[in-house]
Formats: C-alpha cells, structure tokens, sequence
C-alpha cells in the first residue's frame, strides 16, 4: 500500500507488487510549493528514472509559466501590469487563463483565478474566535473580478483592467501540471503511471500485474475508514476539502476556500472529490462545488455526466454518484 496520508490530502493509492517484466518506480518531490509523487510503470528501472526526470522537468516548465510567486514568469509580468497594459503571453498561458474564465462563467463568479488579490482577512491558523467585520469582508474582494479579465486572442494578450488585480492557478494548476505531464509521457511510450500532484491525480494504463490503479478516497470524519475506493486506467481524480484548513466560529466551520463573490469563506461540505477524464476540469469542478455548495454543486456536476463525484458535507453524510 502506497499511503499519501502524509500529505494531508485524502487519496490512498493502492498498488501491487509487480510479477512482471515490467518495473513500477515512484519518486516523491516538492514541485510548485507541493508534495507530488511520480509512479510509472516502464520497461526498466534506468528508462523508468530517466522519464521520471522528465515528468519533473515538465512540471517545472509549467510553473515557470504560470505560478503568481516567481516574479519572472509571464503571470507575474501580467499582474505587475494590472490597469497598465495588456501583457503578451504564450499560447499555452492564454488557453489556461481561458479554462479559468470558462469555469468563472459556468459557475456566475463561484470559481474565480482573480481571487488571489483578495484581502486575507481571514486566518485559519486557531487564531480567530469572531467573524471579520462586514465592512472589511465587503472590501476583501474590491480587486476581484474575472469580468476585469481582458483577453486578446489574436494578439495573445492578458490584460487586467484595474490596478490592484492578480490573477493565479492555485486552483487548478496543479491538475493542469499532472494532465500535461501524463500526455508527455505517455507520448514516450511509457504504457503506464500515475502523476499524483498532492491528490490531483491524472493516470493511465494499468499496474504491472495488469490490475487498474486502486485509489482510495479517505474519509476525514473516519481516519480508519474509506469512503470508496475507486478503479481508475486513463483517468483523473481531484479532491478540494475544508477538512484540515479552516477557522471554527461559534461552532460553525468556515473553509479556506474563499468565495470570491461575498469574500466569505465556503460552508456546507467538508470535501469534494470529483473523477472523469481531465484532472484541469475535475479541479475546477471540485473547487467551483465547495463554493456552490450541495444544492447548487449538483446541478451543475450533473450537467456534465462524464464526470463523478463524491460529496462529503459538514456532518459527514456522504454523497456520491460513481460508477466504481
């Protein structure tokens, strides 16, 4: 059993011991401020280290690209020009911002890339015992707004409307990370693997012994139970959850993801898992629910039945459509 508890996300992945000719090799680094765990199944253990190698330097490509904290990469040149001038970006830049928008407009602003320029008022470190004033809350989100998100196709540009705006892909970068990487390696040759990017997961093939990849969902209210366990080949799993970071107030629990709209912490559901093809759109579907919440979450995974879901809401009742 390979156990990811340690990273404090909810996936367990659980893997045999090969029986074959071919080798299953993991290595665990720290990319884009998390823990990702590397596991593919090559024809030898010197092939296998060497596209290992190459799944980190893909990764590292992508954060050069897209991460808001190094002030060389195009994103940071875009948010150092909010309310100046519209930054040319690379294709690849353009397109992700463009996933961001997609996700802003199916979700009426719940899922917003811009929401890292709001004010944190909020701290979820124990050290708060009373809500932020309304006033403050009111103003935490005055530089948020993806409809202050000007793109250029035909020129490639990113430009933000108003001075004070940033724009980041700390909800849905690291799915990113993993669905390009496993394309990358795949484009090797390499018949099978996992990319696991601190629990957003994309994978594909099989386990040496030809058996699918077995992750199991962890369920934070349980520590020894888990609350499905799914049997995935080319698939994606992400999971976002309040179930580790967050501030309890008069007994209510106020997540770390934020609505972007109300400035208001996320309540309801205590984590959201969501499994289909692409880990990119899994993330933003598993983010934009927390927000939604149960209700107005499943009318709009349920637009998109080649997804699944597992909902877990504050009093720990499970809901799930998944097809394991």
């Amino acid at each position: 059993m390979k156990s990811l508890k340690n990273f404090s996300y909810l996936f367990l992945i659980l893997s045999s011991t090969s029986m074959f000719a071919q080798v299953e090799r993991s290595r665990l680094v720290t990319l884009m401020g998390s823990k990702f765990e590397i596991t593919l199944v090559d024809k030898d253990s010197l092939l296998a280290e060497k596209n290992i190698d190459k799944s980190i330097d893909e990764i590292r490509r992508i954060e050069n690209l897209i991460s808001e904290w190094k002030p060389e990469t195009q994103i940071s040149e875009v948010n150092r020009n909010a309310g100046i001038k519209p930054v040319k970006v690379d294709p690849e830049v353009f397109a992700l911002t463009e996933k961001g928008i997609y996700f802003s407009n199916l979700t009426d602003g719940a899922f917003d890339i811009s929401i890292v320029a709001m004010d944190k008022i909020w701290k979820f470190d124990d050290s708060m015992n009373e809500l932020p004033s309304e006033e403050s809350i009111k103003n935490s989100v005055k530089n948020v707004g993806y409809q202050n998100i000007i793109l250029d196709k035909t020129n490639s540009t990113i430009f933000l409307k108003n001075k004070g705006m940033k724009i980041g892909f700390g909800s849905i970068g690291k799915g990113y990370a993993a669905d390009k990487t496993r394309e990358l390696i795949k484009s090797f040759g390499v018949k099978a693997g996992i990319i696991n990017a601190s629990g957003d997961i994309s994978t594909w093939g099989t386990q040496p012994d030809g058996k699918p990849w077995a992750i199991g969902i962890n369920n934070p209210f349980k520590d020894d139970k888990i609350a499905a366990v799914l049997y995935l080949k080319e698939n994606a799993v992400t999971t976002s959850g309040s179930y580790e970071k967050y501030a309890e107030i008069h007994g209510k629990r106020y997540s770390h993801i934020m609505n972007p709209k109300t400035g208001y912490p996320s309540t309801g559901l205590t984590s959201v898992t969501v499994v289909g093809p692409n880990a990119t759109m899994a993330n933003g579907f598993s983010t934009s629910i927390m927000v939604l919440g149960k209700k107005e979450g499943l009318k709009l995974i349920k637009k998109f039945p080649e997804y699944q879901y597992l909902l877990i809401t504050d009093s720990g009742k499970i809901i799930k459509n998944l097809n394991n």
